[in-house]
């Protein structure tokens, strides 16, 4: 197995259309490769390959997500689009492992989110979780803010200093999605 980083403009049109597909969003399904690597240009892909070349995994690093808490803004790496290509063979938790280590390696400080029924698969991958946390993080929509649709914070690498900012969210300690 290959663990590989790519910047959206070294992704092949194939792989972009795999992506794609793995992700399964109905509204990116007829997205063109430039188009994909326009919308995805502040982002990394971190892929597992099997010897084919094919993508057993992947994960997309958003380097361009930020947070304002009591009035100051964050910048985060932030973890999302996990999907694996074949359940239950531990490319997904392999992926999870290895971005890891390349998150403290590189020491750049990267969170992700996960509704609670996915818990159980961060648990056994050892990765931090602040539970019911992310419940805190407002969204601004045509409507309002609105709470997040997930319930907890990952933490795939922070400071401790990070960490407690982050912990410290709750009912009356809101954060707020910065576009």
């Amino acid at each position: 197995m290959n663990y590989q980083i790519k910047v959206p403009d070294e992704l092949t049109d194939y792989e972009t259309e795999h992506i794609l597909n793995l992700w399964e969003v109905s509204e990116w399904k007829e997205m063109t490769p430039a188009y994909f690597r326009n919308f995805f240009n502040d982002s990394e892909f971190h892929m597992l390959s099997g010897s084919g070349n094919e993508i057993l995994a992947v994960i997309r690093l958003n380097l361009n997500f930020t947070l304002e808490i009591s009035g100051k803004q964050y910048t985060f790496a932030e973890a999302v689009g996990l999907v694996s290509a074949r359940e239950k063979k531990g490319y997904g938790s392999q992926l999870v492992q290895l971005f890891q280590e390349n998150m403290i390696e590189r020491n750049t400080e990267a969170i992700g989110f996960c509704a609670a029924g996915l818990r159980p698969f961060y648990q056994k991958c050892n990765i931090e979780i602040l539970e019911n946390s992310a419940k805190a993080i407002l969204e601004n929509t045509k409507g309002g803010w609105i709470s997040s649709e997930d319930d907890d914070i990952l933490i795939f690498n922070a400071s401790g200093e990070t960490k407690e900012l982050l912990r410290a969210l709750g009912p009356g300690k809101n954060a707020y999605l910065i576009d």
